[in-house]
C-alpha cells in the first residue's frame, strides 16, 4: 500500500516506539476493510515486533481500528484509513502510543493529562482537509495521555450514511457525548480552553503578571511573525499575542509564490513561522484575543493591550498585525446554515458534497479555484459573480470554462440562502441586468468573496478607512504614537504572504526607531 519511500520513512519513525501496543481492527467484508487491514499489517511489519495486529475488535463502526496498550481499554480509534493529510496524524499517534514524547509545551501536556471529568469525543474529518489534522492530533494526544478521554476519528467519506444521518456538512467537527463541541480548525490549547473551566482564569492571571515589553506584537501570521523576529533580533524584550499562530496561512493549501520556496503547504509554513519566532525566545502568548488598545497616558507612558479575560499587557510600542478573515455574504440564511450547507473551505468540506449540486459565490481567484476543485467532486457547480465579468486570472477562467459540469452566472446578486430548517436546499439571486429573481436548487454554498480586516476592537482608537483597514504610512506608523501596523489588517495594497512579511519587518524596524528616540516610561510598580 505504501510506496518504498514512505515505507523507509515509516520504518525510521517506528524505531522510536519503545512500548509495545496493538492495533485492534474491527472489520467487515468491504473493500475498505481489506485496504485498512493491509495498512495495519504493513505498519506492524515495519515496527520490528513492537506493534502487533489483532482482527477480533468489536467496535460498532466497521471498518475501524484502535490503538491499544496491553491490559488497557481502547481510548483512541480510527474509523478511517488515515492517509492523505491524516497520514501524519496516524504516524504521530503511533509514536505517542509507543511512548515517544510529543513536541508540546510541558504545561500544556500537564493540563491535558490532568483534565478532569469523563470525555467521549467523535471527530469528523476528511482526508483532503488541511484544517483537520490539528484537531485530530490534539484529541488523539488527549486520549493517549489522559485515561478519562476517549477519541474516535471518523472519515466522513468512509461513513457517508452516518454523516448524512447526523447532518455533518463541515469538517473538522468535534462532538462530545453526541453534542457539538467545536467546528473548524483548533489547537490542543484552544480545545483545552473550552474543556478546562479554570484555564481562562489561570491564563489571565499569568498574563497580568508579565513584565512590560519593549515591543508587543498582536497577531501571529506572516506579518506578526516577521515583526517579532526582527524585534527580537534587536535584543529587546519582545512579546507576541495571537489567537492562532500562523493566521490565515494555516488555511492555505498550496503556496507557490514565496521567494526561495518553490512549493509548500500553508500548515507547514505556519509551523516554520512559529519555530522561527520561538527560536528567538519571543514570549509567545498563543490562543489569546486582544479586545482593547489603550494608548499611553502621556507621550512617554506605557501602551496597554487588554486581553479577553481581563488581563492587560503593557509595552513601550505595539505592532498590530491582526490579519483578516473570510468575508460573509450577510444575507438571510447564511448564519443559520453555516456548517449545514454553507461552507468557506472547498478543500476541507468539498468531499462531504460528493455527487451533489453546489454554488460558489465569488469570481476572483479564490472563487474560481474553488469551483475548479469542487467540479472534480460534486455533480454540478454554479459560480455566481456580482460584477459583469470574472476577476480571476485568465488561465483560471479558461480552465473553469472548459469544465462540463460548471455554470457561470455574472451580474448575479445573491439575495438569500434557502433551507428546510436542517440544511441548505437552494439559493435565491437577482439577475442585475434584467432585475429578475431566480432560485437554484442545491445542497451547498461555498462563500469566496474576499476578506475583512480583524480591526473592530480598535474602533475609535486607531484611524481606519471605510473598509476597516488600519491607515498606515510608508513606515507603518498609525495615528497613535508608538503603535505600528502591518499586513492584511492595514491599507497596504496586495494581500499576499510575502507583502505581509515585508510589512511586518518594516513595522518592527519602525518600532525600534521609535524606542531609541523616545524616553523609557517610569518603571511599573510591583
Amino acid at each position: 500500500m505504501l510506496d518504498a519511500q514512505l515505507q523507509s520513512q515509516l520504518r525510521a519513525y517506528l524505531a522510536h516506539v519503545k512500548q509495545p501496543f496493538e492495533l485492534v481492527a474491527s472489520l467487515d467484508d468491504s473493500a475498505s476493510a481489506r485496504e485498512m487491514l493491509e495498512l495495519l499489517q504493513e505498519i506492524a511489519s515495519l515496527s520490528e515486533g513492537r506493534i502487533t495486529v489483532r482482527t477480533d475488535g468489536s467496535a460498532p463502526r466497521r471498518p475501524s481500528f484502535a490503538l491499544q496498550r496491553p491490559g488497557e481499554p481502547a481510548r483512541l480509534t480510527f474509523a478511517a484509513i488515515p492517509l492523505g493529510h491524516e497520514f501524519t496524524s496516524l504516524v504521530l499517534a503511533l509514536l505517542w502510543m509507543g511512548g515517544h514524547p510529543p513536541k508540546v509545551a510541558p504545561e500544556v501536556l500537564q493540563q491535558a493529562a490532568e483534565l478532569s471529568g469523563e470525555h467521549d469525543f467523535e471527530v469528523y474529518m476528511s482526508l483532503s482537509c488541511h484544517n483537520c489534522p490539528d484537531v485530530v492530533q490534539a484529541l488523539a494526544l488527549l486520549a493517549i495521555v489522559n485515561p478519562r478521554v476517549r477519541t474516535t476519528v471518523i472519515d466522513g467519506a468512509l461513513f457517508q450514511q452516518e454523516v448524512q444521518e447526523r447532518n455533518v456538512m463541515a469538517v473538522p467537527l468535534v462532538l462530545r457525548a453526541g453534542q457539538v463541541l467545536h467546528s473548524g480548525r483548533a489547537t490542543l490549547e484552544e480545545l483545552l480552553a473550552k474543556l478546562d473551566d479554570g484555564a481562562r482564569a489561570r491564563a489571565a492571571q499569568a498574563l497580568a503578571a508579565k513584565e512590560p515589553f519593549d515591543v508587543l506584537v498582536v497577531g501571529g501570521g506572516p506579518a506578526g511573525a516577521a515583526a517579532a523576529v526582527y524585534a527580537a533580533r534587536k535584543g529587546i524584550r519582545t512579546g507576541l499575542l495571537a489567537e492562532r499562530l500562523g493566521g490565515q496561512v494555516n488555511d492555505t493549501l498550496a503556496i507557490e509564490n514565496y521567494p526561495s520556496v518553490l512549493q509548500t503547504e500553508g500548515p507547514k509554513m505556519a509551523a516554520a513561522l512559529e519555530a522561527q519566532v520561538r527560536h528567538y525566545e519571543v514570549d509567545v502568548m498563543n490562543g489569546q484575543r486582544a479586545v482593547a488598545l489603550r494608548p499611553a497616558a502621556q507621550p512617554d507612558g506605557w501602551i496597554g493591550v487588554e486581553v479577553e479575560g481581563g488581563a492587560t499587557l503593557r509595552a513601550r510600542s505595539v505592532v498590530l498585525a491582526t490579519g483578516a478573515r473570510w468575508r460573509n455574504l450577510n444575507v438571510p440564511g447564511e448564519a443559520e446554515y453555516k456548517n449545514r450547507g454553507v461552507a468557506y473551505c472547498p478543500h476541507c468540506d468539498g468531499p462531504l458534497f460528493k455527487g451533489k449540486r453546489v454554488a460558489v459565490i465569488g469570481g476572483g481567484n479564490s472563487g474560481v479555484e474553488a469551483a475548479i476543485d469542487l467540479a472534480g467532486i460534486v455533480a454540478h457547480v454554479t459560480l455566481l459573480e456580482f460584477a459583469e465579468q470574472l476577476k480571476a486570472d485568465a488561465v483560471l477562467v479558461s480552465k473553469l470554462k472548459s469544465l462540463p459540469n460548471v455554470t457561470i452566472l455574472t451580474q448575479a446578486q445573491t439575495l438569500a440562502i434557502l433551507g428546510d430548517g436542517q440544511r441548505v436546499t437552494g439559493l435565491r439571486f437577482r439577475d442585475r441586468a434584467s432585475g429578475a429573481e431566480h432560485e437554484l436548487a442545491l445542497e451547498g454554498v461555498f462563500v469566496q468573496i474576499g476578506l475583512v480586516p480583524n480591526t473592530e476592537w480598535l474602533d475609535g482608537v486607531v484611524a481606519r478607512n471605510r473598509f476597516g483597514e488600519i491607515e498606515i504610512d510608508a513606515a507603518c506608523h498609525t495615528s497613535v504614537p508608538g503603535v505600528f501596523a502591518a499586513g492584511d489588517c492595514t491599507t497596504a495594497p496586495y494581500k499576499q504572504i510575502v507583502v505581509a512579511a515585508g510589512e511586518g519587518a518594516k513595522a518592527a524596524l519602525s518600532a525600534f526607531d521609535f524606542l531609541i528616540r523616545t524616553p523609557a516610561p517610569e518603571p511599573v510598580a510591583a
